[in-house]
């Protein structure tokens, strides 16, 4: 692990427009800088504090330096600093072991944070990358996690529209035999989205939110054709898309948006002979830079105890499976 520094430095020459412009509503852009780098920025005034891996710290004086010089001439948005950062080639830096800063989301139900190593890294990789993958076993945050971040990214102004989507796979019943017309036959599926929205704002914001189409809820098969800007996308129960499904998924990502995959490998209700979109994703996209993969184990899972155990006891039985063939 990189030997901790702190070095202290003053941006020159004096200027409070440029201070915050560089600074950003609410130090948003330091914070910016701050997740993906690694590092602690404290300021006062126009003199400047970094604290945290050599390394980082060292890229951290460069790269706002550079900034404020630029600041003078460009108005800055979130957009605009994650290209800066991006052009510095700074994602090696975070390959280096250090702990990643706690990311904390702000919703209505107070503060949520990481618990454990797992969910914090996770956060950390929802707020410094563009597409993100969490596969793992029910019950470790995944989903509820990845709303969290899309909600306060919503809040923020950071993205204009939230777009929650899961594959309409049936897990043992029909869908033709529910009542109702097609939304009404989908809901179920969407259940489990709606609930961990009705927790962050509060039913009638999400009831007036969804229709003023700010958060639209649909099957994967609407995604088809369209591409979608400025929007945080979060694709649950991937484990049930076709490899063809999740390759439309992914390429329907425009500019400043933020994608989220979530699924469970062990809970795949695909016909035996069809792969697994999210498997294949796994594969293929492996080592692809701005895609951040976290992995859950039974560990994570944060609902009632005995769900970590019937987990454990699942698993190993697959793992005996593997190894002397199902009984």
């Amino acid at each position: 692990m990189s030997n901790h520094s702190k070095r202290e430095f003053t941006l020159e020459p004096e200027n409070i427009e440029r201070l915050a412009n560089l600074a950003g509503p609410f130090d948003a852009h330091l914070r910016q800088i701050e997740l993906r780098l690694g590092v602690e920025i404290a300021n006062r005034g126009h003199v400047f504090r970094v604290t945290g891996p050599d390394k980082a710290v060292k890229a951290t004086e460069k790269l706002l330096h550079a900034l404020y010089e630029e600041a003078d001439s460009e108005t800055f948005d979130n957009e605009a600093i994650h290209l800066r950062l991006n052009q510095a080639n700074v994602d090696h830096l975070a390959a280096g072991g250090f702990e990643p800063q706690e990311v904390s989301i702000k919703v209505k139900r107070g503060t949520v944070r990481g618990r454990g190593h797992n969910q914090a890294s996770y956060l950390h990789a929802i707020a410094t990358h563009d597409i993100n993958f969490g596969i793992g076993p029910a019950g470790t945050g995944k989903t509820f996690l990845a709303v969290a971040s899309a909600v306060e990214a919503l809040n923020e102004a950071r993205v204009q529209r939230l777009v929650l989507v899961r594959p309409a796979v049936e897990a043992g019943e029909k869908l033709g035999f529910l009542p109702g017309d097609l939304s009404q036959k989908v809901d179920p599926y969407l259940r489990p989205l709606y609930d961990a929205l009705y927790e962050m704002l509060g039913v009638e914001k999400v009831v007036k939110l969804l229709e003023k189409n700010v958060i639209e809820i649909a099957p994967l098969a609407y995604m088809r054709g369209r591409t979608l800007n400025d929007a945080f996308v979060i694709l649950d129960e991937a484990q049930n898309t076709s490899i063809e499904q999740m390759k439309m998924f992914l390429t329907r990502i425009g500019y400043g948006s933020t994608a989220v995959v979530t699924g469970d490998m062990t809970q795949i209700d695909l016909p035996k002979h069809q792969k697994s979109g999210l498997k294949d994703a796994l594969e293929v996209l492996n080592g692809v830079n701005g895609i951040s993969f976290t992995f859950f184990g039974s560990r994570d899972v944060v609902r009632h105890p005995l769900v970590a155990r019937i987990v454990q006891a699942y698993d190993a039985r697959d793992s005996k499976d593997a190894e002397t063939g199902p009984a």
